[in-house]
């Protein structure tokens, strides 16, 4: 047991007594940190654009509630995608990884797994996603594919722009497309402001994770959106959760919905303003704690797109 935790070892910023800690086999454990399955707020953070194109389009649909279905198959889609992303970045990124503080027990540049194995641990996730995808209707398994591309820059980017936040949120945000895809087969402006929105969110949401690693990067030349702000980063998460606010206020009117999805929206953005001011951008455990935060986001936004389905039925 001493050998599988040493080649195991433990990742900073996951939970303390999280599940793969306490109930994976010792074989299991290096992949499932791997995929991130002992950080659950990533997959929540891919998902949530999803579900709140399914609730959206059920608003503008008129019906009770989102697809159960697809809010199922968008469940599993966004743990596999997710975690292939990621098994993905840390193929791409093993040397950088191997330099930074926070990253360095990451199970590739740990020797926990080989990049070999991790190669076709990346395949066999991104074949999960794939199944999910083809229950769908053709336009949605075309908008779907066509996310690879995004998500095959992304590791590359944070070597020559200082906004790798936004390229992580066109693939973080790319849900918003395919939710509503799947159920009217075709886009329409209300999916196109909603992926905006979901945009700017995630360049806000990323920055305050990136400012855990300001000091590695710029050390070994890797850029981001927290070097690019800097002590400005407060204003700059004002801006672009002000803007995601706002094009979400436009994608509901769009659709017609209804007070209670503007009530979600207005607890929404209050949940935002409490992460600006309270963020430390100097204290990393303040910062991981605000970007986690982003999960409640979600749920607001969905309980009142929810509710505003259910009581306009």
């Amino acid at each position: 047991m001493a050998d599988a935790e040493m080649s195991t070892p433990k990742i900073p910023d996951a939970r303390q007594a999280n599940w793969l800690d306490r109930f994976a086999p010792a074989w299991l454990a290096p992949y499932g940190r791997l995929a991130r399955w002992d950080r659950p707020i990533g997959w929540w953070l891919l998902l949530w654009p999803c579900w709140w194109a399914a609730a959206l389009a059920a608003v503008a649909a008129g019906r009770a509630l989102p697809d159960l279905w697809h809010l199922t198959l968008f469940l599993i889609g966004a743990i596999a995608m997710r975690g292939a992303g990621c098994t993905y970045n840390d193929l791409v990124d093993r040397d950088i990884d191997a330099m930074v503080e926070r990253t360095r027990n990451r199970p590739i540049p740990s020797g926990a797994v080989t990049p070999l194995r991790a190669a076709i641990f990346l395949a066999l996730q991104g074949l999960v996603g794939l199944v999910v995808l083809l229950q769908f209707n053709r336009f949605t398994i075309l908008l779907g594919l066509a996310s690879l591309l995004v998500i095959a820059l992304y590791p590359f980017v944070k070597r020559i722009s200082d906004w790798p936040q936004f390229v992580l949120g066109l693939a973080f945000s790319w849900g918003a497309l395919v939710g509503w895809s799947a159920v009217f087969g075709a886009l329409a402006w209300p999916p196109v402001l909603l992926y905006g929105a979901a945009i700017s969110w995630t360049i806000g949401y990323d920055t305050i994770y990136a400012h855990q690693d300001r000091q590695d990067d710029a050390i070994i030349g890797v850029r981001s959106t927290a070097l690019l702000f800097g002590a400005r980063t407060k204003p700059a998460l004002t801006a672009f959760y002000a803007l995601a606010v706002t094009l979400m206020a436009a994608a509901f009117a769009l659709a017609n919905a209804g007070p209670p999805a503007f009530a979600g929206l207005l607890l929404a953005a209050g949940h935002l303003g409490w992460q600006v001011v309270s963020l430390k951008i100097d204290d990393p455990d303040n910062c991981l704690a605000r970007f986690r935060a982003n999960r409640t986001t979600g749920w607001i936004l969905f309980a009142g797109l929810v509710l505003d389905a259910l009581l306009r039925a």
